[in-house]
């Protein structure tokens, strides 16, 4: 899966864009642009991935995409059968951090948007959004001119005062992706993403980035601050933390569905990167919601 630079640049008559996504699936594409977006769901549910995040979405769910950080909306399987009906539908609105002008939010009372959008690098998951917000994203596209920027501030401004968030991506990945952008490990990103469910092994990546295993394990480790292997494993319990909050199917095929080989290795892999096993964070994250 390639990593794509999509172009979100704005008409020359307005300082930012926005726009309704509607069908039977949200485009599976694996991408960056170097505008930030607000996305709102407002219909189906699915996967989320911002940098090495994997956060599951639904309608009413908000997120912030910062420039050039790499991310996919990937629909739940079911939005894919041939027999569906289902619909996926989002507001994705795109500005660049000097949409109103290069020294617009260097001033004073607008220091602390200008810090936002620098969170926003990460991707964030606003939390406990109110139908009131999602309603007051939907009336931008009613509005026009002088009327739709004030509101659209006051929007972000909300936004950026929410205490209530999840903040998606690594800083290792930010990091990484900053210093290879385009070049190495953007196509090694691009494809754990897309085969993280499969048995990949760190010989098969170092091809991808035209590398042998010992000099791509070197290399990945002095980018990432961890190996390979944690790394994907981090994915794949990201997925599954995902699956088991949906109580959809038991502990033991969302192991062999997230990619591992058996329920021992999972559970031990769990309890490294979470802290508690798959039963425990089904419990306490049921228990907080």
């Amino acid at each position: 899966m390639k990593l794509h630079l999509i172009d979100r640049s704005t008409p020359r008559d307005t300082s930012f864009t926005i726009r309704v996504n509607e069908g039977a699936n949200f485009l599976k594409i694996w991408h960056y642009h170097p505008e930030l977006e607000l996305v709102a769901i407002l219909k189906s549910e699915g996967t989320c991935f911002v940098g090495d995040g994997v956060e599951k979405f639904e309608k009413g769910d908000v997120f912030l995409v910062g420039k050039d950080t790499p991310h996919m909306w990937l629909n739940d399987e079911s939005y894919f059968a041939k027999e569906s009906i289902l619909k996926a539908k989002s507001i994705a609105i795109h500005f660049k951090k000097d949409f109103l002008g290069t020294h617009f939010f260097d001033a004073p009372e607008m220091m602390h948007l200008s810090e936002f959008f620098n969170k926003a690098r990460f991707g964030i998951k606003f939390l406990n959004v109110t139908q009131k917000q999602i309603e007051e994203i939907q009336i931008l596209l009613e509005l026009k001119g002088f009327e739709k920027t004030i509101s659209f501030l006051r929007i972000l401004n909300k936004l950026s005062l929410c205490k209530n968030y999840k903040s998606l991506a690594s800083l290792g990945y930010i990091k990484s992706f900053q210093i290879t952008k385009n070049k190495t490990l953007d196509k090694v990103y691009a494809y754990i993403f897309k085969h993280f469910k499969e048995n990949i092994t760190l010989v098969e990546v170092a091809k991808i980035a035209n590398m042998n295993a010992t000099a791509f394990s070197r290399l990945f480790k002095r980018v990432n601050g961890k190996t390979y292997s944690r790394y994907l494993s981090e994915i794949r319990i990201g997925y599954a933390c995902r699956l088991l909050l949906e109580q959809k199917v038991n502990i033991s095929e969302i192991c062999y569905e997230v990619g591992f080989n058996n329920v021992s290795n999972f559970n031990r892999q769990f309890k490294i990167i979470k802290k508690c096993s798959p039963s425990s964070y089904i419990k306490t994250h049921l228990k907080n919601n």
